[in-house]
């Protein structure tokens, strides 16, 4: 297939221009000619590299090579930024598998030129480098980082994809296998994590490493160090026997346990890094290829793509949300509970907005516990270097607590986190609206109860939110942001600044009964513990759900959440849709007997939990409970939809990676109930057109 071709599928590629200056080392070590890659953008829109950016690259090369008035070539990026890999807007337009591979090969020849050249090159990693951005870097023959890199990774794996442009080949040749498959699987598998530049250096991916402020400049005089002698570059021989296999053997074990087969792109990363230790490099490269184009002809990719895009987009301009111009600016916020939820909304409040927050509650006791919970994680922040002595002394001074609410009298968003009963909170909310200003936002973290309702009997009840955070607060990205019936503009707009504020991704949705997350988790749990109140052991039950790949199974998730709590909001959807949401008899008795869990701290089954659901005579099979459980699901979401509880499929989607984990390789629910035919089975029609997240046909 033509390059040519390649390039028009990738038509609106944002090119990252290759540009060629020389540059006088020091030391009289001669003259080294600097690649720059540039697409003309800040470090808000990083560089990729496409068909068209890879050409340029490659004449860039072509020039330097011609050359015999230079000692060496070096490699760098625009400022903050290396280069962050491919440019992916084209793939899901890519259609044969002849594209697929053109694409790689394409990278492969030409960076590979920069290992290949009659003198040395060096990668100056200025900035964020990830995936074919750290790819070009392994091909250099040297690499220097800043102490400033604040993310490199090989994400790929993540998005459905491998390092297909010499990652899973020249890493654990660089650094041993082990290593390696630090940067290539566990990291993509704990949600994408990033290394800092020293994280790198230590790893070995560099050879040096030197501050942000004068970063090229000590490259450049280490350079020069090395092409006269003056420095010898030592790298740790790599390990090719058994600890190379026993690598290998490990992350296997790893994969399966947390993905069972779910995410194919997991599988062929680890092959590629596992006969790297054996391979040529044009054998490791090919192989690359191969399972590049396999990978981008898959529905996985597209659904990892597909995920992508929401959370990079859609999540940064949530659907439905009004104007932001209308939203009030916040200069104090209270918060009403001084507990481990009101506590955790405090410190984020302070962090994020850096106003005051006041915190009541109803005695001494409970406030001073609230207040000095806030300061000891701030303790704790200060302590990890997180943030300074002088903004740890500031933050502590911001969060104070009063017994009586007339301290929010100049307060301009109130958020409640009492317990979970209608009658308290609206208690609460008649008393703040004796003391706030008409304009105040009365928002609050309620998980399944009507913001409607709770706001109905007061006098500007157009201020009332629901601003549903997910547990642990700081960590969890997601905020629902309910908008009840009676809800206006302003205040509406108001939660979604702050929640931007707040640095979440936030979602707007319709006041229904335990709006997204919760609904469609809980409709899961409903059908797994039917099957087992039927008869089916808990393990297997248990294992039916290993399919879909969730961070937990459910009995583990249940257990992480409080089986109370689960109650409590199956109750309330069992108020609104009694015939979909059933009560468990027996659950309900498992949580009587004050029950954590099914499982004891040995993660054995716990016998009175057996026993507790024991009885039932009509087992199922895990596939007939997965086959139950994803109908279940592929109704409720269908129901949402036509209830106008989101804009649209995409928000559900977005709900669930974000605020359940739902794994990001599977696109979110909805595209997994697609590819399956579960959807048109149950519904008679697909969430998603074809090609939205999957193959175009």
């Amino acid at each position: 297939m033509s390059r040519a071709h390649i390039k028009d599928i990738f038509a609106d590629e944002v090119v990252t221009h290759a540009r060629v200056r020389d540059v006088a080392l020091p030391l009289g070590a001669g003259t080294l000619a600097l690649i720059t890659l540039d697409n003309g953008f800040d470090h808000t829109k990083p560089s990729t590299f496409g068909p068209n950016g890879l050409t340029e690259l490659n004449e860039a090369i072509d020039a330097v090579a011609a050359r015999d008035d230079i000692v060496a070539v070096g490699v760098t990026g625009k400022p903050f930024i290396f280069a962050v890999g491919a440019d992916l807007k084209g793939v899901p337009l890519v259609q044969k598998r002849e594209d697929a591979l053109a694409i790689g090969k394409l990278g492969h020849d030409v960076f590979r030129r920069l290992g290949e050249l009659d003198v040395p090159s060096f990668a100056y990693v200025n900035g964020a480098a990830m995936g074919g951005g750290v790819e070009i870097a392994l091909h250099c023959s040297y690499r220097t980082i800043s102490a400033g890199v604040p993310a490199l990774a090989l994400p790929e794996a993540f998005l459905g994809l491998v390092p297909g442009w010499g990652g899973t080949y020249l890493l654990p040749n660089l650094i041993g296998a082990e290593k390696a498959l630090k940067v290539v699987i566990d990291n993509p598998l704990a949600q994408n994590r990033m290394l800092k530049g020293a994280q790198a250096y230590e790893l070995g991916i560099a050879d040096a490493i030197f501050e942000a402020a004068d970063f090229l400049e000590e490259s450049l005089a280490w350079t020069a160090r090395v092409l006269t002698g003056a420095i010898e570059v030592k790298r740790p021989e790599v390990d090719k026997g058994k600890a190379w296999d026993d690598a290998i053997a490990l992350a296997r074990w790893n994969v399966e346990g947390k993905l069972h087969g779910a995410a194919p792109s997991y599988v062929r990363a680890l092959d590629l890094v596992a006969a790297a230790k054996d391979r040529s490099r044009d054998e490791g490269f090919a192989a690359e290829d191969e399972a590049l184009a396999d990978l981008i002809m898959s529905d996985e990719l597209r659904a990892g793509l597909y995920a992508f895009d929401l959370t990079q987009k859609r999540a940064k301009r949530p659907a439905g949300a009004p104007d932001k111009a209308l939203a009030r600016k916040v200069t104090k916020v209270g918060v009403v509970g001084a507990g481990l939820m009101a506590g955790q909304l405090a410190l984020l409040f302070a962090r994020r907005l850096e106003v005051p927050v006041v915190l009541t509650d109803l005695d001494q006791e409970r406030l001073d516990k609230g207040v000095a919970y806030t300061h000891g994680e701030i303790d704790k922040l200060l302590a990890k270097g997180r943030v300074s002595a002088d903004k740890a002394n500031r933050l502590k001074a911001l969060i104070s607590g009063s017994l009586t609410k007339d301290a929010f009298a100049d307060a301009d968003f109130v958020i409640e986190a009492v317990f979970e009963e209608m009658s308290i909170k609206q208690k609460v909310f008649a008393e703040l609206e004796e003391h706030v200003s008409p304009e105040c936002v009365l928002a609050t973290n309620t998980s399944s109860l009507s913001v409607s309702e709770m706001g109905a009997h007061l006098e500007h009840p157009e201020r009332v939110v629901g601003f549903h955070f997910f547990n642990p607060v700081a960590v969890l990205p997601l905020l629902e942001i309910v908008r009840g019936e009676q809800t206006d503009d302003a205040a509406l707009a108001t939660a979604f600044a702050v929640g931007r504020q707040l640095k979440k991704s936030c979602v707007l949705v319709k006041d229904a009964p335990a709006f997204v997350v919760n609904r469609v988790l809980l409709r899961l749990m409903a059908e797994i513990i039917q099957t087992v109140d039927e008869g089916t052991p808990i393990e297997v039950a248990e294992r039916a759900a290993a399919p879909l790949g969730l961070p937990m199974p459910p009995f583990v998730l249940m257990g992480l959440v409080g089986p109370a709590i689960a109650l409590h909001v199956n109750e309330t959807l069992h108020g609104a849709f009694p015939e979909r949401f059933p009560l468990s008899e027996k659950f309900a008795k498992f949580v009587a007997a004050g029950k954590k869990g099914v499982y004891q701290p040995d993660f054995t089954l716990d016998p009175d939990a057996v026993a507790i659901f024991g009885g039932g005579t009509s087992p199922s099979t895990e596939e007939q409970v997965l086959e139950r459980a994803l109908a279940a699901l592929a109704e409720e979401i269908k129901l949402m939809l036509d209830e106008g509880v989101v804009q649209a499929a995409q928000d559900i989607d977005l709900c669930m990676i974000l605020g359940a984990g739902w794994p990001f390789h599977l696109g979110g629910i909805t595209p997994y109930l697609d590819r399956s035919g579960v959807a048109d089975k149950v519904n008679g029609t697909r969430f998603l057109d074809p090609g939205v997240a999957s193959l175009p046909n």
